[in-house]
């Protein structure tokens, strides 16, 4: 889940890149589109390092809500960071977001081949909330190419706690102003009001399946090195979630911040980049 936005950036029209435009931005961040599995993905850069990073973002999120400390302050010597949208949401419209019993496998299949096309042989994942569940398939998926990766605020399996917490936010007219703004933003009161509810019934659907799995059987696929980060005091992820990963990601570590919540990355924006930076160059 991502309710956050940290502010925008201005932009120049810069060089071609593949299909569209690339925009070079006041805080050295290249935007721009490419055409993937028949959609235009629209995605950010930034970073010369050698060590290509995907940052994965949570439901109804993008480069723009999700990331900005991220694409800010990880450090662009060491390290190439990719934001993208995923296809439906943010920038990455039309389409219009559906949510079909593979989408997380759709997802991971556009956020790798994407990857592919701006020419990263092998990258390493930052995936929040949802955008962690996408990495967790991706890298099942594609032990090739991914050297690393960190998940925070994610779940292989939907359980009936699960489904309690996301009925209890399914209605967005209830949540605050604060909360909701930054969405509304992007989409739109009502297109966010859709979508978000979309949501909510596409991830209830996992419920139906074999212990609800979502990507269950996928973990002992992941061979990367795993950093799990969790937050004590997440309201939307139970603990019972990183706890289960960290017993089927073979040689996973896991990372408890105590106060952190479901945007840790956003709240502890440079204790959680230290961490990040730290795992990614052992």
């Amino acid at each position: 889940m991502s309710l956050f936005i940290l502010g925008g950036r201005l932009c120049s029209s810069g060089a071609r890149f593949g299909r569209e435009a690339v925009r070079t931005c006041s805080s050295s961040v290249t935007s721009g589109r490419q055409r993937v599995n028949g959609v235009d993905l629209y995605f950010e850069q930034t970073g010369r390092g050698g060590h290509a990073v995907l940052l994965l973002p949570g439901a109804l999120g993008s480069t723009k809500t999700d990331f900005g400390p991220q694409l800010q302050s990880l450090n662009r010597e060491l390290f190439t960071v990719v934001g993208w949208d995923p296809r439906g949401y943010g920038r990455s419209r039309p389409p219009h977001r559906d949510f079909p019993t593979d989408f997380f496998e759709r997802d991971a299949k556009d956020a790798v081949d994407l990857m592919k096309t701006l020419g990263f042989s092998g990258f390493s994942l930052l995936g929040w909330s949802d955008g962690g569940i996408t990495a967790l398939i991706a890298a099942a998926r594609n032990p090739r190419l991914i050297r690393k990766m960190v998940i925070w605020g994610a779940n292989a399996f939907v359980s009936q706690q699960d489904l309690q917490l996301y009925e209890a936010v399914r209605d967005v007219s209830r949540w605050s102003a604060r909360m909701r703004q930054p969405m509304e933003d992007v989409y739109g009161a009502e297109a966010f009001a859709k979508t978000w509810e979309a949501w909510v019934n596409g991830v209830a659907q996992f419920i139906h399946r074999p212990e609800g799995s979502i990507c269950m059987e996928l973990l002992p696929q992941i061979s990367c090195p795993t950093l799990i980060i969790h937050g004590e005091k997440d309201p939307m992820v139970p603990s019972f979630h990183p706890q289960y990963l960290l017993k089927h990601i073979k040689g996973a570590r896991l990372h408890l911040m105590p106060e952190g919540k479901h945007n840790l990355h956003l709240k502890y924006a440079d204790e959680f980049n230290k961490l990040v930076e730290d795992f990614l160059q052992e």
